[in-house]
């Protein structure tokens, strides 16, 4: 097993035991932090962001198990290893019981050590075949300390490591994109395609055609053959950004293809074979959509074998500093402008901002300050006025276009009285697509029936 790169986290309140441990392992290979309490572990354990914890059961203050119940708080999936001079058997029960990887006693065994420590790093799944030859490079977009991502890019590790279909959940902004791209780039897939599709930007009508390709001639319009997004994606990873918004005539093909491994294209009589990863995105609520109707139940089951929840950057502040500076350093220098920070000020604003829009939204801040900045410090005012100018979020194409459907339909039904098949005929759909327009946006025409000019009903 290949042991560099692998972070170890010691904590114990024997200095001599931390000294002698931090030796025999950096020995063996690992990178090693060393600290003397668990309280200083919890302060060290986001900034190194071990791949395992080492600890020892007794010590002042913070004990091992009370560091154990806290790092399980912060990141459920960084093994634990817990040692012990007065170990007894209900303590190692009790231990293993509640998840600590394996409980040993002083003095060590130091070849007992090391194949634990293995054991423990490739039962998280970090072995000598996952990890790259970069190291972490899969995750270099990310720049975060909150436990939360932590916690959420440690699953992202495991999760890339098999096959499964991934469910990625997260509010407009908050990088579901760059989520999906680093599963790939810690998968075996990295080096084949990444293809990623917003389904609620393409009209339903050429939906079809984009993911699963067409024939020469199959439809007005086809003038040559054209092999499709999963043929595109063969061998590597599709991302089905917004999800929620594919029609349902495609979702059974959808399923189709992941139960059966194989797509045909419009107008062709036969099928081939692909080998595609599957992670899909949303910002809504499935669950909500399936009752409704707008969404299959069993396509959601195969898509969501894993699911990775994406924190707002409401919920992960300590990263505004971090992405803030990060945002500023780039584009000042892209700007060919020389800006060193942001005043004690205009950074407490940005701590205390609702950030609707996200990491999106901060971007935008950090580029308009730069744009009209003049001085080497960003000062207070000019991000008031950025942050009023963002203050009202601008809505990306899905929202903005579910947002005139549901005002087109509305008008429709006002007009004919809540007559479905009069409406559909004025939209150019049949009654069964205009019904399911309706249910997607959940409308109903019996409320329209006999409504006077104020839009009451009679």
């Amino acid at each position: 097993m290949k042991k560099s790169g692998y972070r170890i986290l010691l904590v114990d309140d024997d200095v001599d035991m931390l000294s002698l441990l931090s030796i025999r392992l950096r020995g063996a290979g690992y990178e090693i932090n060393a600290v003397e309490s668990g309280e200083e572990a919890l302060a060290r354990f986001s900034l190194f962001r071990p791949h395992l914890v080492i600890a020892d059961l007794r010590m002042e203050g913070m004990d091992g198990m009370s560091l154990y119940d806290a790092l399980r708080e912060a990141n459920s999936s960084v093994p634990v290893i817990i040692l012990t001079a007065h170990g007894s058997i209900p303590d190692a029960v009790q231990a293993t019981r509640k998840g600590v990887f394996s409980f040993l006693t002083k003095p060590l065994n130091s070849k007992v050590l090391l194949r634990d420590i293995e054991k423990a790093l490739e039962f998280s799944g970090h072995n000598g075949d996952c990890l790259s030859p970069e190291g972490d490079s899969w995750r270099e977009e990310f720049i975060t300390r909150s436990p939360l991502m932590e916690d959420l890019l440690s699953k992202v590790f495991l999760a890339a490591q098999s096959d499964a279909s991934i469910l990625i959940r997260g509010e407009s902004g908050t990088g579901k994109e760059l989520l999906a791209r680093a599963v790939h780039r810690a998968s075996n897939r990295l080096g084949k395609p990444f293809v990623a599709v917003n389904c609620g930007a393409i009209p339903d009508s050429l939906l079809e055609s984009e993911l699963f390709g067409h024939t020469k001639g199959s439809f007005t319009g086809a003038l040559q053959n054209y092999p499709g997004l999963f043929k595109s994606a063969d061998g590597g990873t599709l991302f089905l950004d917004e999800i929620a918004d594919m029609p349902l005539q495609l979702q059974v093909k959808l399923l189709r293809v992941l139960q059966e491994k194989q797509v045909r294209p419009i107008g062709a009589t036969e099928s081939f074979a692909v080998d595609v990863r599957i992670i899909s995105a949303t910002h809504r609520h499935i669950a909500e959509e399936i009752k409704a109707g707008s969404f299959r139940e069993d396509l959601y089951y195969r898509l969501n074998v894993v699911q990775l929840n994406l924190p707002s950057l409401a919920e992960r502040r300590e990263d505004i500093p971090l992405l803030a500076n990060h945002f500023l350093k780039k584009l000042s220098l892209k700007a060919g402008k020389t800006i060193n920070g942001f005043s004690p000020e205009a950074m407490e604003l940005m701590l205390h901002a609702p950030w609707p829009g996200n990491i999106r939204q901060l971007l935008n801040v950090v580029e308009q300050a730069v744009a009209l900045s003049t001085a080497a410090i960003v000062p207070v005012d000019l991000l008031s006025n950025a942050l009023a100018e963002n203050s009202e979020k601008i809505p990306s194409f899905c929202e903005a276009r579910k947002k005139f459907e549901q005002e087109y339909l509305v008008r429709l039904l006002k007009i004919t009285n809540g007559k479905v098949s009069q409406a559909a005929r004025l939209a150019g759909r049949n009654r069964t697509e205009f019904y399911k327009l309706l249910n997607r946006h959940h409308i109903v025409p019996s409320l329209f029936k006999e409504m006077d000019g104020s839009g009451l009903n009679l």
